[in-house]
């Protein structure tokens, strides 16, 4: 199975006056997992809409292996699509489900069956192939949707929120199965979620969506610990933000000590916001003073707000569960060395 490349030159779509996309462009490579993350309403399921073919943009245009299929119908583009709802037929049991595109590609019967096998023992589901939906739990279910799209060796498999309506812990083993048999079938893949935890731990890349515009794109890492804008800080993980000041170009003071910018910074002398993750806050002998007011455990960490004196600011510091803080204790806080990302104030 080989996967395709996939290009967004300059695609806009807007319904009457609202722009759902604006200017989206974004190159995947063959054979790579990319995410499309962001809030409701950010144009994350209209991109894969478009790339689908179910609906048609208003502007730019959308290539895959250099041929623009603007203007080929949803059901030439070889693509294989998941949905949020499984989409099963009820009628037909597990194999029959997986035949049914087989079938449409005029597959004989006995291959269809075949082949149809093969793909939900790929999924490990081929000893319930002879089971109805309402037969199988929800996680089984997607799987056999899962098979249903990987039969028909698809050029580019796309992912519409397809593990949110899963509870926890099988939508944690549903998605590592699926990165791992995207890995063994090398085929290109596009997953739409709202779910940063989602994105972070299975795609290559991760495209953030905000307002129709793509805000940042980048490795999971990149996103995390770089964030170009305030909205992708705020959005992709937990974070604080604090009141700090350009000291000079590239450098920030914050919480009484001075910091590098990751990015562009404003001009010396400007308040901004420091954007900081709950664990480059650590906990220490001196430093900032702050007042324990309640912790969140969390397995091995855990996440306590701490009310810094002075600016009066709320923040979460991460540190082990074994550290207890009671409520009302006095604490000190220090920043880890290392670039942060700044906002200047906009009021």
């Amino acid at each position: 199975m080989t996967g395709g490349h996939v290009v967004f030159d300059g695609v806009g779509m807007h319904y009457g006056e609202h722009e759902a996309l604006t200017d989206f462009s974004l190159e995947i490579a063959c054979g790579e997992f990319v995410a499309l993350l962001g809030p409701s309403g950010s144009g994350k399921t209209t991109a894969l809409r478009l790339l689908a073919g179910l609906e048609k943009p208003t502007a730019g245009r959308i290539l895959v292996d250099g041929t623009e299929i603007t203007a080929i119908p949803s059901n030439k583009r070889d693509f294989g699509m998941v949905f949020q709802s499984y989409s099963l037929f009820p009628h037909m049991t597990a194999v029959h489900n997986v035949e049914y595109g087989l079938r449409a590609r005029r597959r004989d019967r006995r291959t269809a069956r075949v082949e149809a096998l093969a793909g939900l023992d790929l999924v490990g589901l081929v000893h319930l192939a002879e089971r109805y939906p309402h037969q199988l739990s929800g996680g089984e279910q997607q799987r056999v949707a899962l098979a249903r799209a990987l039969v028909t060796e698809p050029r580019v498999l796309l992912l519409d929120e397809s593990l949110s309506a899963l509870d926890a812990q099988v939508r944690v083993r549903l998605r590592q199965q699926i990165r791992e048999l995207q890995r063994r079938l090398m085929i290109t893949s596009i997953f739409v979620t709202h779910d940063q935890e989602e994105a972070l731990s299975i795609a290559d890349r991760v495209a953030v969506l905000h307002d129709g515009r793509i805000a940042q794109v980048g490795t999971p890492q990149d996103l995390y610990h770089r964030p170009q804008t305030a909205f992708v800080a705020e959005f992709v993980g937990q974070t604080n933000t604090l009141p700090g000041r350009i000291t000079r170009p590239g450098y920030v003071e914050v919480l009484d000590n001075e910091h590098p910018v990751s990015g562009e910074a404003a001009h010396a002398g400007v308040e901004v916001e420091v954007y900081v993750r709950p664990e480059r806050l650590l906990l220490a002998a001196d430093g900032h003073r702050g007042t324990a007011t309640g912790t969140s455990f969390l397995g091995s960490f855990s996440r306590t707000s701490v009310q810094l004196n002075g600016s009066g600011s709320m923040v979460l510091v991460q540190h082990p569960s074994d550290h207890a803080l009671p409520q009302g204790s006095e604490v000190f806080i220090q920043i880890v060395p290392g670039p942060l990302t700044v906002r200047e104030h906009t009021d």
